[in-house]
């Protein structure tokens, strides 16, 4: 009898964030070598981009299993200017994040062998940098997203 090996990875939890007020877009990124994102590890980095956000802040997101449960109600009981919204279920056109893991995916890295996870977490995070300083493309990721923009400041 021979044991499967459990598939190296790299998870990824990502906001793309829009200044109301300066109209600046941003990338805040936190990488997970060899682990699954839970509530727990979500709700941490909810946390972090809280301590990087001293305005309301409205989350978008879909309705993954680590977006909902106890302790992601437990932070928005603790963070009351954190506004969690649900988009409806299967509907990765209205994320904006997912045109940002199909840009990673696809365009970025869709030839790249890393050989190992650390090879892979440094080279995912190079992406993530370079992406960050680009008002441009992080725009994209918001236009590509079925969604209405117009007139948010920064979008359009």
């Amino acid at each position: 009898m021979q044991r499967a090996r459990q598939r190296d990875k790299v998870s990824v939890a990502a906001a793309l964030t829009i200044s109301p007020v300066r109209g600046h877009l941003g990338l805040h990124y936190r990488s997970y070598p060899n682990a699954y994102i839970n509530a727990e590890l979500y709700s941490l980095f909810l946390r972090s981009l809280l301590q990087h956000v001293h305005n309301p802040l409205v989350v978008i997101q879909d309705q993954g299993g680590m977006h909902k449960g106890p302790v992601i109600r437990e932070l928005c009981q603790a963070y009351p200017r954190l506004d969690m919204n649900m988009l409806p279920a299967y509907a990765p056109d209205y994320n904006p994040v997912e045109c940002l893991w199909n840009h990673l995916k696809y365009h970025e890295l869709g030839n790249f062998a890393p050989l190992t996870v650390q090879h892979l977490d440094i080279t995912v995070r190079g992406c993530l940098d370079e992406c960050r300083y680009d008002q441009a493309r992080l725009r994209s990721f918001f236009v590509a997203s079925a969604l209405p923009w117009a007139g948010v400041t920064g979008i359009i």
